[in-house]
């Protein structure tokens, strides 16, 4: 039986579930059926601009983001799918914070809603740093179908680690 590293949190009729339409080599055409599009934000700053649009929607007084990146240097296999860091410096005699936000390399080839779901995520630490009832809340709070749509990320990043069924 093929680990689903992904779903490891998952019920185990969920992932036998994955692995029946990945045996069938029906996984890949699920997910095509379900998001079809792919996402036109390619670069840094549209990605910084893409984020801050959803940060003035939903976060108006959270901290402001200094940086936006793809990382192609994260490692999706360490569960890192996005990341949000504060870098502190001083300046003069003051600390300066500034906030960052990356997400790994991998999603600019992704559905806009895989996209929006890692961005939504990683917002969300601007407010609450913990995955606590608070923080995934303020996450269904930005997009509805969070939920459904960690899930389905989650089952694509699968059929990308899985080998080819034979």
């Amino acid at each position: 039986m093929t680990p689903l590293k992904y779903l490891a949190g998952y019920p185990q009729a969920v992932q036998e579930q994955v692995r029946r339409l990945h045996a069938r080599g029906e996984l890949g055409d699920y997910l095509q059926r379900r998001y079809p599009q792919r996402h036109p934000i390619q670069s840094d700053r549209a990605l910084h601009a893409y984020i801050g649009g959803l940060k003035q929607t939903y976060l108006r007084n959270a901290p402001a983001i200094d940086k936006t990146l793809y990382d192609s240097k994260l490692d999706v296999i360490g569960k890192a799918l996005g990341l949000h860091t504060a870098i502190s410096r001083v300046h003069g005699g003051r600390l300066v914070a500034k906030k960052e936000i990356r997400i790994a390399a991998v999603f600019r080839e992704t559905a806009p809603e895989f996209l929006r779901m890692i961005a939504v995520h990683e917002l969300a630490h601007l407010k609450e740093p913990a995955h606590d009832k608070a923080f995934y809340r303020l996450c269904t709070h930005m997009e509805p179908d969070y939920h459904q749509l960690e899930f389905d990320l989650r089952v694509y990043l699968c059929w990308r680690a899985l080998p080819a069924p034979a």
